[in-house]
C-alpha cells in the first residue's frame, strides 16, 4: 500500500471553507479504484491547518495523480495555501488499511 500524509496551511480567509473547496476532489479520489481511505482532519495546534491521511492500493498512486480531478486541484489549490504543503508519503507498506492498537482496547 502506498501511505501518504500531507498537512495543508490554507489561507485564513478559506480556512472555515476548506472541507468545501475540497469536497469535488475528495469525493472524486474516494471513488477511485484502488483508494483505500482518503480522510481530512483539522489540527487542533496549528491554526488554519488540515491534514490529509490517504492510502492507495500500490498499483494504484500513478492513476490517483494522473486523474483529471487531481490536476484540476492542484492547479486551483495554490489560490488557497499560506504555504506550500507538507507530504509523507511512503510505498510498500505491508498492510491493506487500518489496523487495530493493540495498546488500547475498551473496558
Amino acid at each position: 500500500m502506498i501511505f501518504i500524509a500531507v498537512k495543508w496551511t490554507i489561507k485564513p480567509e478559506y480556512a472555515e471553507r476548506w472541507p468545501e473547496l475540497a469536497k469535488e476532489f475528495t469525493e472524486a479520489t474516494r471513488n477511485e479504484p484502488g483508494n483505500i481511505f482518503f480522510e481530512w482532519s483539522r489540527s487542533l495546534e496549528e491554526e488554519n491547518t488540515y491534514q490529509l491521511v490517504e492510502a492507495f492500493q500500490d498499483d494504484a498512486g500513478g492513476d490517483h495523480v494522473n486523474s483529471d480531478h487531481f490536476q484540476k486541484f492542484v492547479a486551483e489549490a495554490p489560490d488557497y495555501v499560506a504555504s506550500t504543503p507538507k507530504i509523507v508519503s511512503i510505498s510498500g507498506v505491508e498492510q491493506d488499511g487500518w489496523g487495530e492498537m493493540g495498546e488500547v482496547q475498551p473496558r
